[in-house]
């Protein structure tokens, strides 16, 4: 499973990380989410996909 944030696309709404938190955190200085490292794990895969559902932006990948 890979997860990722695409940094151009994030608006830093932060609806991933308040929907998923195991899976998305915020960076401190602009608000845009970054997947933490156990977000990559396969028994994440569910909450990675409604954080990347989650995102107006469509920032977010799930593959």
């Amino acid at each position: 499973m890979n997860v990722s944030v695409d940094a151009n696309q994030c608006q830093g709404h932060g609806l991933c990380q308040m929907t998923s938190p195991q899976v998305f955190a915020l960076r401190d200085e602009d608000g845009h989410a970054y997947v933490l490292p156990e977000g990559q794990e396969p028994n994440h895969l569910g909450e990675a996909r409604a954080g990347a559902d989650s995102c107006p932006e469509r920032a977010i990948s799930v593959e």
